[in-house]
């Protein structure tokens, strides 16, 4: 039986469009749900040119979770997917989804994480204390801000001149690469 997805993003939606297509001819696993919890965030731009249903979430339906869980019952969502969602997860939807909700994070964790650590926040951080290596981790997603299991970290190096948008596109390259087979390897359990 075919594995759906939902994935959760607040922003842009560039690693959701990335995850949409990578799936869009897969036989075993289908992006069945966008949800942000901002309505005009360009993911919802991305998903109506997908073809994809969105729902806007707030975190008072994430803390219920009543309401969003019938919803995920009748679309027969297996996982959940983070992809730049600023949201901490409640621990009713952790409950639901255990083991099954996947995030990504662009650092090498422990290293620049938990609230506030996101995007160029992350990226300021690793230029101002002169890192010579970052990248990303995958983890499985917990009560605590990227402190889940790591499923895969990938690295690359810091140039000494390197800027906020080399390093930006640096580690997006990364996202792009690793994320979508990762969370077909953790869907099929073979991670």
């Amino acid at each position: 039986m075919k594995k759906k997805l939902a994935i959760f993003a607040s922003g842009s939606g560039s690693n959701t469009e990335n995850i949409c297509r990578y799936f869009s001819e897969s036989p075993d696993i289908s992006v069945a749900i966008i949800c942000t919890n901002k309505k005009d965030a360009f993911v919802v731009k991305r998903a109506k040119k997908l073809q994809i249903p969105t729902l806007v979430v707030n975190k008072t339906m994430l803390n219920d979770f009543n309401h969003l869980k019938k919803i995920f019952e009748d679309a027969k969502i297996d996982a959940i997917v983070l992809a730049g969602f600023l949201l901490k997860i409640p621990s009713v939807v952790l409950e639901k989804y255990p083991k099954k909700i996947i995030n990504i994070h662009p650092s090498l964790l422990p290293k620049y994480g938990g609230r506030g650590m996101y995007g160029d926040n992350v990226h300021r951080a690793v230029l101002k204390n002169k890192e010579s290596e970052t990248g990303i981790t995958i983890h499985l997603v917990n009560e605590n801000y990227d402190e889940g299991r790591v499923v895969l970290q990938k690295k690359c190096s810091v140039a000494p001149n390197e800027s906020l948008k080399t390093l930006s596109k640096k580690v997006r390259k990364l996202e792009f690469k690793f994320f979508p087979p990762t969370i077909e390897k953790i869907l099929k359990n073979k991670i």
